[in-house]
Order: C-alpha cells, then sequence, then structure tokens
C-alpha cells in the first residue's frame, strides 16, 4: 500500500478545492491589490481617451475632402459591385427533365 498518496493529501480539503464549505480562499496580497488598481487606472486612462475627442467638431468637419476620399470610394463600389449577375433560375422540373421519357401511362 503506498502511504505517500494518503499522506500527501490527508490534510486537504475533500473535492474541489475552491468550492463549496470547506474550500480553500486565497489569500490576497499586496501585489494582487497593485495589479487590480493599475488595470483600474489604465481603464480610466483609456475611457478619457475615448470620451474626449482628439479634435473638435469644428476641427474634424471637412478634413478629409482634399483628399477626395468619398467620391473614390463611390466610383469603385460602382465599377465593382458586391454581387455578380444572377444565375438562372432552375426548376427541379428542369433538372428532372432528362427522366421525362414518354408522357402515357404503360
Amino acid at each position: 500500500m503506498q502511504l505517500t498518496l494518503i499522506n500527501l493529501f490527508k490534510n486537504t480539503v475533500p473535492g474541489h478545492i475552491f468550492r463549496g464549505k470547506r474550500r480553500l480562499v486565497r489569500e490576497i496580497k499586496f501585489r494582487h491589490i497593485k495589479k487590480k488598481l493599475d488595470d483600474f487606472q489604465q481603464q480610466e486612462r483609456n475611457m478619457s481617451f475615448l470620451l474626449n475627442p482628439y479634435l473638435t467638431a469644428e476641427q474634424s468637419a471637412g478634413h478629409a475632402k482634399a483628399l477626395n476620399k468619398t467620391a473614390a470610394k463611390i466610383k469603385f463600389w460602382y465599377d465593382n459591385p458586391l454581387k455578380q449577375p444572377m444565375k438562372p433560375h432552375v426548376k427541379i422540373e428542369d433538372r428532372l427533365n432528362h427522366l421525362r421519357v414518354t408522357e402515357k401511362w404503360e
């Protein structure tokens, strides 16, 4: 009998060790708190960048007109349509027409 396995797991909680009534609760350390604070500060920085625009509404209005991008895009979409011309409709009668030898009953 292998007593090492029994002695190795003797003082642990039964079942899943992080769930239930007799679970192991991890000790919260300073590095965990610091990491969570850094995450929150990064989120706040990101939200401040997103909420405060770089350009004002007057500056951003018409900033790409000189590039003439909209006309080029419209011309591109007219020249290269997404949908190719439709194939002709195929009925099941057309598919099975080769089976039709005679029309009359035997």
